[in-house]
């Protein structure tokens, strides 16, 4: 299966701001952003070759 091992976490100051402008632009969207219960807001997507790639942004 395409994409099921491997993985990307990236960082922002603007999460809301970033995941709107990836939706906008088509992504595969799998989370949206949300706050977690360990302190950080994130959200994920998956990239054209089935990869995952979380977005997080600190407090």
């Amino acid at each position: 299966d395409k994409g099921t091992y491997a993985g990307v976490n990236l960082a922002t100051p603007d999460l809301d701001g970033l995941f709107a402008r990836i939706e906008a632009a088509g992504a595969d969207i799998v989370q949206e952003p949300m706050d977690q219960v360990y302190g950080l807001r994130d959200c994920a997507v998956r990239d054209p070759a089935g990869n995952l790639i979380r977005i997080q942004q600190r407090p």
